[in-house]
């Protein structure tokens, strides 16, 4: 963690990947940065063409390597916003970014996959008892927004 989540350490986000991947039927480890939107607004650009900042970015391994599941980036800033927005902890905004960085690592894509990454997602967090997002909340009829990347290798 390159920035601190005010609720949450190292030890604790590390456990919550770990339970997020297990629920998510995702095999190896996972490594989560924390940090700001500059280096994540760099990482966009870098990885994907996109010269923005974004809450989080997934990066899954080389083929040739077992055991590892992929990194996911998260934005602290963009986390502590979209808290703010949706009335709940930034752990949890942090915890619910995580989760959705691993569905993107499990294979999940939902860009083009017709809500069954949305559904999934929604399940999984009411299991890993996180709290329901203003999309669940307002319109449970509609698909998630689309608000993260997946980056292949």
């Amino acid at each position: 963690m390159k920035r601190e989540v005010r609720g949450l350490s190292e030890r604790a986000l590390a456990d919550f990947a770990a339970r997020a991947s297990h629920a998510a039927g995702l095999r190896g480890a996972v490594t989560v940065l924390v940090t700001g939107s500059r280096e994540m607004r760099r990482l966009n650009m870098q990885f994907r063409g996109k010269d923005y900042v974004t809450d989080v970015l997934s990066f899954p391994p080389p083929n040739f390597v077992e055991g590892f599941a992929g990194d996911i980036a998260i934005s602290l800033d963009v986390a502590d916003q979209s808290a703010r927005t949706l009335g709940h902890s930034v752990a949890d905004e942090v915890r619910i970014l995580v989760l959705h960085g691993v569905l993107h690592l499990a294979g999940y894509d939902h860009e083009g996959d017709d809500g069954e990454m949305a559904e999934k997602e929604i399940r999984l967090r009411r299991r890993l008892g996180l709290p329901s997002s203003l999309i669940e909340r307002s319109a449970m009829k509609r698909p998630m927004v689309a608000r993260s990347a997946r980056l292949r290798t």
